[in-house]
């Protein structure tokens, strides 16, 4: 009988000491996971709070436009024009009007007989580019007394005239009606002003004729505008 309880005694011990040990291990699983830094059902962040809304994700972090076509409007609204102007075209108000010491002036016969015209080509020499005004104030004869050359209308150019260094223009200009009238004068030389943008400028240039003298009648000379070429037409005169 000593036996069997003895026996009994101890089976029940084992299965205390099997409970106690399943308690323990059911017991410990919370303060294992505080140890370990896992955060509680209590401490867990929100889904919502950590995830941006549906339709924007990368718009805040990226920069990105959620409009393309808003970007392309805006990058369309600040492109200029071509051009110093916007517009496609140069500014010439500020090159500086060509000086008699800018430019180079000679002049050629025209080929007919007897000489009628005279073509001046005036060279810009100044190195920088300038702007020829208006048409050449010839004085054929003495400057200060020789009757004023005046200006066919129908040959002012529709542009300023702005030379390059080293670039040339041109001018015709009628001397005389042909043959021989009593009005005729023989030069060997003759003076040539430009225009500066308020009027006429200080100084000239000497201009000499060919061999033998240009004959000249002063009541029939005219004059064209300077033009980058002559034109059929609007310099015949």
């Amino acid at each position: 009988m000593r036996i069997h309880r003895k026996n009994t005694i101890a089976a029940a011990a084992v299965v205390v000491a099997a409970l106690s040990l399943g308690l323990t291990a059911c017991g410990g699983s919370d303060s294992d996971a505080k140890a370990a830094g896992t955060p509680s059902a209590s401490q867990a962040p929100s889904d919502t709070a950590s995830k941006p809304a549906a339709g924007t994700a990368g718009t805040a972090g990226a920069g990105a436009t959620a409009d393309p076509a808003a970007s392309k409007s805006k990058t369309g609204s600040t492109t200029g024009g071509s051009g110093k102007n916007g517009t496609g075209s140069a500014d010439t108000s500020k090159v500086p009007a060509c000086g008699y010491k800018d430019v180079k002036i000679t002049m050629a016969k025209a080929d007919e007989t007897p000489t009628e015209h005279i073509v001046l080509t005036a060279t810009n020499t100044s190195g920088r580019s300038c702007r020829l005004l208006q048409y050449p104030l010839i004085a054929f004869g003495d400057i200060q007394t020789a009757k004023d050359v005046p200006a066919v209308a129908k040959s002012k150019p529709a542009t300023t005239i702005v030379l390059k260094s080293g670039e040339p223009a041109y001018a015709n200009v009628r001397v005389g009606l042909g043959g021989a009238h009593e009005n005729n004068k023989v030069v060997t030389t003759f003076n040539v002003n430009l225009f500066a943008a308020d009027g006429p400028a200080e100084g000239s240039r000497v201009v000499t004729a060919p061999s033998g003298g240009l004959s000249v009648d002063e009541s029939a000379a005219k004059t064209g505008y300077w033009t980058y070429e002559l034109r059929n037409g609007a310099d015949e005169f």
